[in-house]
């Protein structure tokens, strides 16, 4: 099957690298969720046309510290504008690929976001999905490379953009002070550290937690084409995990809103 990770692989191709610093991996996980959440729920498609509900991304969430919320389907207020007091669905899409000693900022956020919506809307259901690299080394192009030719923007686009994910091995040598390293073992620990984010069974809206947390194992290293891979060393089975969350989330749903 294809999933919306997929279609977020596709994105970083196009792009010809993984730009952390950006959104665009989440805005293409957040299309292709609700996309599929919709084909596969009647009762959110049915709420989804009469109104009842809209889709937001990048939506503004409680509290005046809080990011924004990746994405945000709710009972628009009176203006027609989210309200966090009406939320239903709030997903968090988050990446763990460049250095994996970020995870424990990335975990972090999570917990913030969980701790910040449930406050106001605890019965919303919440979700998390997090990339998960691979790769040993990576080619940090936002924060390394792209920013040694930030006078020389021309020079970047035509000389080093076509040749990011493309398979040039050269660009190790040119480049290898760009290189972030990840430690062998690091994606395992990554996995077990969002494995202890609090969940809840369905249900149980009075707990604090994430109703669903995927984990996403990708090979993104900006210098060879980039992969979903299956299988995978993490033996996480992606469209099986996607599957299963899309039922639970729809279950959920109708429960909350629709006996």
């Amino acid at each position: 099957m294809t999933t919306p990770f997929d279609e977020a692989i596709s994105a970083i191709a196009g792009a010809h690298y993984h730009n952390h610093r950006l959104e665009a991996h989440s805005d293409a996980v957040s299309d292709g969720l609700i996309r599929d959440l919709t084909d596969s729920c009647s009762a959110l498609r049915e709420d989804l046309k009469s109104g009842v509900v809209q889709v937001w991304q990048n939506s503004p969430g409680p509290g005046d510290r809080l990011r924004k919320v990746d994405l945000f389907v709710g009972e628009p207020d009176s203006g027609g504008e989210p309200d966090i007091h009406k939320c239903r669905i709030a997903v968090e899409n988050k990446s763990v690929i460049t250095a994996h000693r970020n995870r424990t900022s990335r975990f972090d956020d999570l917990k913030k976001v969980l701790g910040a919506i449930h406050s106001v809307r605890p019965e919303a259901l919440l979700v998390a999905t997090i990339l998960v690299g691979l790769a040993d080394r990576v080619l940090n192009i936002p924060d390394q490379v792209h920013k040694f030719y930030r006078d020389r923007e021309d020079e970047f686009d035509r000389q080093i953009l076509p040749r990011l994910s493309s398979g040039d091995e050269r660009l190790w040598e040119e480049y290898s002070w760009a290189i972030s390293t990840n430690r062998p073992g690091d994606p395992e620990r990554t996995v077990e550290l969002f494995r202890s984010l609090p969940t809840r069974k369905p249900g149980h809206t009075h707990i604090e937690g994430y109703d669903f947390v995927l984990l996403v194992p990708v090979h993104i290293d900006n210098v060879n084409p980039p992969l979903l891979p299956r299988p995978n060393v993490l033996g996480i089975d992606v469209d099986a995990e996607y599957s299963r969350m899309l039922a639970q989330l729809c279950a959920a749903y109708n429960a909350r809103w629709h006996l």
